[in-house]
């Protein structure tokens, strides 16, 4: 145990009441400096035990989090060399908002003139988050306060303040501080996201950041988007999920529990505070799509997704041209949005294999022909087709051509067939998984734009899936999948293709 622990114990023992309460309170005011401080400090004043055991492989433990947070303003630790932002992907009732509302406090309360803003999905959201913190600053903080507590902030003596601020781009611009907290950013408003990008400052004391919290409802959401890239910015994403905060098991068969097949005995060595009798009521009612969303974390719901069936440990492995197959080609157009191509043989058993791919923006149909060529794994006059979008056969405005007529100029022949989408996506899904249960797709893992695209191609949000309803045209995801839906309708009808010469 930690010197700071058996200091924080210490008041308990003491025989003058009055004494101990003093002690206390110098002790409350003294900032912990080591991990194990911050977790006895927490459980001592804010009667909070922070869950601090990772269960699955790549996870985080709740109290990693509150350390980074906390931490990162400290000098003399070297983790303010690192990336300032963060984010937080978790469970439903993983304690998600109850640690954003621990970390706001300590950031006002130990660190001057710190100012944080909550912003959360909704006003709802936001409330929950500041109302954590108004019960936590009842609990012996008031007198830090330099006044009353109010309904949307509070200003600490100290010259820190919190507020919360409403899910709108006016409440978020112009605004200057160092903490933001984004809670269920899952449900933020694109524009508002954008702004709030631009928000935070530091101090010579004081490190700007903002934290991303939020389960990840959906595969083509905010937090799937920021989760991809974190990587590569540096930002830490600290995940966990319902084993990491579930209640430890005691007494119980696991040879009769309806968790078995997803906790494997994990929940022996558990140390939160999620009931497991709730837990197992909770899967019973809810759909595995959502149980493995919403509490596993393994990967976002995929209820409003095209090709739910679609999965990348079965569909995505390395391929190579296979110089005995013939190899066709596939394009969508676009300038603003992407041009795509994509490189597709079939096998001698009709599966597809879609073995490359090439996505660019704001290029001309000169430059993308000579790409298609130089990345075209066979002499020209061996491409046994190229298909192409069918809007690319009109003439444009401004230049009188057509893309179609630029890329016959420039040697490369394509062919187009006017088809329902719904016709294509069925095309699609068909080879995804069959009836009986095959599959006859594979992607090489070249193809990131496709692999992402049919993961996350979707409904509209604000109407409900219906066989007749087509996808959501966002001119991200719809891009590549239309490439594919080409070849797809070429595929089943070679006939009816058009092969104009002008």
């Amino acid at each position: 145990m930690t010197e700071m622990i058996s200091r924080i114990e210490e008041p308990a023992t003491s025989h003058d009441p009055v004494e101990a309460a003093r002690r206390r309170e110098a002790l409350r005011h003294k900032r912990p400096r080591a991990r194990e401080e911050l977790k006895t400090y927490v459980k001592t004043f804010l009667d909070v035990d922070v869950p601090d055991v990772r269960l699955c492989p790549d996870h985080s433990s709740p109290m990693d989090y509150l350390w980074n947070s906390f931490s990162m303003d400290d000098p003399s630790s070297m983790i303010h060399h690192r990336c300032s932002d963060s984010i937080v992907w978790a469970n439903r009732a993983g304690g998600k908002t109850e640690l954003a509302a621990i970390a706001t406090l300590l950031d006002a309360f130990f660190k001057p003139n710190c100012h944080v803003r909550i912003l959360g999905g909704s006003g709802e959201q936001s409330s929950r988050l500041y109302d954590y913190l108004v019960g936590f600053l009842r609990r012996g903080f008031e007198e830090s306060l330099a006044g009353p507590v109010r309904k949307g902030g509070c200003r600490f003596a100290n010259g820190s303040t919190v507020e919360v601020l409403t899910q709108s781009a006016t409440s978020v611009r112009g605004t200057h501080v160092q903490k933001l907290r984004c809670d269920e950013v899952e449900l933020f408003d694109e524009d508002v996201f954008a702004a709030a990008k631009f928000t935070t400052l530091s101090t010579d004391v004081c490190v700007g950041s903002m934290e991303l919290i939020s389960t990840m409802h959906r595969p083509y959401g905010i937090m799937q988007r920021e989760v991809a890239a974190a990587k590569e910015l540096g930002v830490p994403v600290f995940k966990w999920c319902l084993w990491e905060t579930i209640e430890k098991c005691v007494g119980r068969d696991c040879s009769r529990c309806p968790l078995w097949g997803d906790c494997g005995g994990r929940a022996k060595r558990a140390g939160g505070y999620i009931r497991i009798d709730d837990c197992i009521a909770q899967m019973r009612r809810s759909s595995r799509s959502a149980w493995e969303s919403e509490m596993l974390c393994i990967r976002p719901s995929s209820e409003n997704v095209v090709f739910s069936e679609f999965d990348a440990s079965v569909h995505v492995r390395p391929l190579e041209y296979d110089p005995n197959l013939p190899l066709y080609r596939t394009l969508d157009f676009g300038f603003v949005n992407p041009f795509v191509c994509l490189w597709v043989q079939v096998d001698h058993d009709g599966a597809v294999r879609v073995i490359d791919e090439y996505v660019r923006s704001r290029a001309t149909i000169d430059v993308h022909a000579m790409e298609m060529k130089a990345r075209t794994p066979c002499p020209e006059e061996r491409v046994a087709a190229t298909y192409c979008d069918p809007a690319g056969s009109g003439a444009n405005d401004v230049t009188g051509t057509s893309a179609v007529r630029e890329l016959r100029s420039l040697g490369i022949p394509v062919k187009y067939r006017r088809s329902a989408i719904l016709e294509g996506i069925e095309l699609i899904r068909r080879a995804v998984r069959a009836g009986d249960g095959s599959t006859s797709l594979t992607i090489s893992p070249r193809c990131v734009r496709l692999i992402e695209a049919m993961e996350c191609y979707h409904y509209p949000d604000d109407a409900r899936a219906a066989s007749g309803e087509l996808p959501f045209k966002d001119g991200v995801y719809d891009h590549p999948i239309d490439a594919l839906r080409y070849f797809f309708i070429h595929r089943k009808r070679p006939d009816r293709s058009a092969s104009r010469r002008y």
